[in-house]
């Protein structure tokens, strides 16, 4: 379960409910949705009117690589796609997989919220492949573009458009993994941490001096003065004007509107939850 403070936006939530009640749609997410449908209800969406349902799922899912492709930048940062192109050449299966774990794990935290509902979502839609006939690849290809789109035309080159649809596919496959700390690292410091110096022997404790291990603590900021000076309210406010936003980095301004997107609403419940037979009762829980 995701941190209901890290909420995901209700668009999202929404359009994602709506589809996994019509998960069974042919060609869902492949086959293009109308555009002056399309552009009616994004016009609707805007003014705040609740449209969803009565839309075709076409229109729905086209509506939704269009959320994640318009956004001023990607929901994969271009230094962390490059570095997860990287990681696909890697010569070993889990040296690939590790490795992308510990890169989604540097990912702003809103961003990290999305994609992990996302994920969860588009691996519910791949386990009715037979039915919709797409698939953890089929999606991943469709969405290598939106989600971690080239920078320039010699990126379009098949050998590395290929490297993105893997890397999208590892985390369709196993959504799981996104933003988790591989399980060898974990193995790692879980050594480190049970790890002892042996003792020396009684005879040396009285001549000689103690070797534990002593951690020096510094200020964060070096340099700084211990005294503090008292924030005043005015320039709190002024801190925070100062401070980047991170409306940015999810596109709260730019599409559909900012009223569309300005309620987060938590991931409540995992997507695999939702296609069980209790899919209608759950979907209502998300909503909540």
């Amino acid at each position: 379960m995701r941190d209901s403070s890290l909420g995901v936006q209700s668009f999202l939530v929404d359009a994602c409910s709506f589809l996994l009640e019509r998960v069974g749609t042919v060609g869902i997410f492949r086959k293009p949705g109308s555009l002056p449908r399309i552009k009616a209800l994004r016009a609707k969406l805007n003014s705040g009117e609740a449209c969803l349902p009565t839309a075709a799922p076409y229109d729905v899912a086209t509506l939704i690589k269009q959320f994640a492709r318009e956004l001023p930048e990607p929901l994969f940062p271009s230094e962390i796609q490059e570095a997860m192109l990287k990681a696909q050449m890697l010569a070993s299966l889990q040296d690939r997989t590790s490795a992308l774990q510990m890169l989604s794990c540097l990912l702003p935290a809103r961003n990290t919220s999305c994609l992990h509902y996302l994920f969860n979502f588009l691996a519910g839609v791949s386990h009715r492949c037979e039915d919709n006939l797409m698939t953890s690849s089929n999606l991943a290809t469709v969405f290598a573009p939106c989600l971690l789109p080239p920078p320039n035309m010699e990126e379009l080159s098949e050998g590395r458009f290929e490297l993105r649809i893997l890397v999208l596919r590892a985390f369709i496959e196993k959504p799981q993994s996104f933003g988790a700390i591989p399980k060898v690292v974990m193995d790692s410091m879980e050594f480190l941490m049970s790890f002892h110096l042996a003792e020396e022997p009684s005879s040396k404790k009285r001549t000689r001096k103690s070797h534990s291990l002593k951690v020096k603590t510094v200020p964060w900021f070096h340099g700084r003065s211990k005294v503090r000076t008292p924030i005043t309210q005015q320039t709190q406010e002024s801190i925070l004007q100062d401070r980047p936003t991170l409306r940015r980095s999810l596109g709260l301004g730019t599409f559909p509107n900012v009223v569309l997107f300005r309620t987060c609403m938590p991931c409540a419940v995992s997507i695999s939850e939702a296609l069980s037979p209790g899919t209608e009762s759950t979907l209502q829980k998300m909503k909540k």
